[in-house]
């Protein structure tokens, strides 16, 4: 493994600014794909169900590799994996752009998120690796985390001009250039580290994991979008759930895992998972039901609300920084418990909004909202991957990403599956509406806003006034069943993190010395 210990500081902080770029881009393409629906529509005519696979196909390919692309970036060099995924990321956006076809464009998106897969792990362990000295890797992930979650608030920012002044596909070929920039100046910058003593790999536990998470995402979303009465839902979830177990229960038996499970003994570093799985279940849908607020309840366009969201990642950016200071002041435990609470306290300080409160009052919840993130993700991704051996930090990023993934599907599912069925529940539809704008308005805010000016004044004004309140009611029944679990959650967290130390030096990191460890050392040699 190549010594990353004596780093000068120029080379540590720009391995920092390269794997954030990278980080970056992954977040505004994952939310700008959604500007760029209306647009892709008009000029491809997807069907409905092409349309699914276009949003689905970069999501599914990402969660189900990203364990894979981990334990391939600790044997064969996280740098070089890095690259490599840059190249390909580059190469799928150009694919994408410029789609002749639905079915091109769905397997360009799938290439998206292949390439993704790598990027994921191997910029959080690549960080890992440049910072040896605890507090400034701890101020290196707390930055990291706060660009991380602007890149989902910076999708309509960068999509929202590219889009009024361009082809949709102008939105993914902007990631070609950014990704050069990775490429060329990751090749001067980034030092090379891999897991000097990794084994071989275990191919048999590669379809478990794909196949397994790609199950278990495809039964939420398809939950969160159709609901519970479709059989392939309960189909792919046992399936997905049956096939992780056969996953873990081979990671236990095999002598070189994929993942070493018993990573997750380690108090700091399951502690960590748990809170930003948490926190990212809370999140997702909160997010996507504030970005809906801002457009179909207040009317701003896109590009409007990515700046109206602006103030959570710029809270997290505030305290981002700040990790080492509330590490060091607090202890772990206390600093993500705190973080937590911040987060459930917004949730409730959603419950002020209505159809016509201020601007500022949303903004100010969003910025507590932030303050919280930037703890939380900067100090448990500290944790997590202190808390396991630089060799294995590939995997042991992947682990996070997964647990991130479903974390947010779940999110999705669950508080996704609440906001509808609050908003029908409290729809009230006015009378003189057709069979066609009925249903549009109970399927959603959306609808109701859109079929609204087409019926007479009066009643497209009570069919919005009666959508948007019912919409807030369901925004409302979101983020307090948000809180609530947050608020639960911080306190099993900070019990399993208590005892962590502010400071784990690499000495400190959990030794490979597990029951992996012990089979592999039993495996004879030729």
């Amino acid at each position: 493994m190549t010594s990353t210990g004596n780093l000068s500081a120029a080379r540590k902080w720009g391995t920092l600014a390269i794997c954030c770029v990278a980080s970056l881009v992954l977040g505004i393409d994952n939310t700008v794909v959604n500007l760029a629906f209306p647009h892709l529509v008009r000029d491809m005519g997807p069907s409905s169900t092409q349309l699914l696979w276009i949003a689905d196909a970069y999501g599914f390919a990402l969660g189900g590799l990203v364990i894979v692309m981990g334990s391939l970036g600790d044997r064969y060099g996280r740098k070089r994996l890095l690259l490599l995924g840059s190249a390909g990321f580059a190469l799928a956006s150009a694919l994408t752009a410029e789609a002749p076809s639905t079915g091109w464009l769905i397997a360009a998106r799938a290439l998206q998120g292949v390439a993704g897969a790598t990027l994921m792990p191997s910029t959080l362990s690549l960080v890992r690796n440049a910072f040896t000295d605890p507090k400034e890797r701890t101020m290196a992930m707390g930055i990291g985390g706060g660009v991380g979650a602007a890149g989902f608030a910076l999708g309509p920012v960068v999509g929202g001009p590219l889009l009024d002044h361009f082809w949709w596909g102008s939105v993914f070929l902007i990631n070609v250039p950014v990704m050069a920039v990775v490429i060329l100046s990751g090749s001067f910058l980034l030092v090379e580290s891999r897991n000097p003593n990794p084994g071989p790999i275990d191919w048999r536990s590669v379809p478990l994991s794909c196949l397994g998470v790609v199950s278990t995402v495809y039964a939420l979303k398809t939950a969160a979008r159709d609901g519970l009465a479709r059989p392939d839902v309960w189909i792919t979830a046992v399936l997905g759930l049956a096939l992780l177990a056969a996953f873990a229960l081979r990671q236990r038996r095999t002598a070189h895992p994929l993942v070493d499970l018993d990573l997750l003994r380690s108090r700091g570093f399951s502690g960590a998972i748990g809170a930003n799985t948490l926190s990212i279940f809370a999140l997702a849908a909160q997010s996507l039901a504030a970005s809906l607020y801002f457009q179909d309840v207040r009317g701003y366009s896109p590009m409007g609300t990515g700046f109206a969201l602006l103030l959570g990642p710029l809270g997290a950016m505030v305290t981002g920084p700040l990790c080492p200071v509330a590490v060091q002041a607090l202890g772990r435990a206390r600093a993500v418990g705190i973080g937590l609470l911040l987060m459930a306290g917004s949730c409730f300080g959603y419950l002020l909004v209505g159809v016509a409160t201020d601007y500022w009052v949303m903004g100010a919840v969003m910025f507590v909202s932030g303050l919280g993130i930037g703890l939380v993700f900067g100090i448990s991704g500290d944790t997590m991957l202190a808390s396991a051996p630089k060799e294995r930090a590939g995997a042991a990023s992947a682990v996070e990403s997964t647990a991130t993934e479903l974390g947010g599907a779940l999110g999705i599912a669950v508080l996704g599956s609440l906001l509808t069925a609050v908003y029908r529940h409290r729809l009230t539809l006015p009378a003189g509406l057709s069979e066609q704008a009925a249903s549009a308005a109970h399927e959603s805010v959306g609808g109701a806003v859109a079929v609204a000016p087409g019926l007479p004044a009066p009643v497209g004004h009570a069919l919005t006034t009666v959508a948007q309140q019912a919409y807030v009611d369901g925004f409302h029944a979101v983020v307090a069943a948000g809180g609530v679990v947050l608020l639960l959650g911080a306190g099993l967290v900070v019990r399993r993190l208590r005892g962590v130390p502010a400071v784990i030096a690499d000495e400190d990191a959990e030794p490979v010395t597990s029951a992996a460890a012990d089979r592999a050392a039993q495996v004879p040699t030729a």
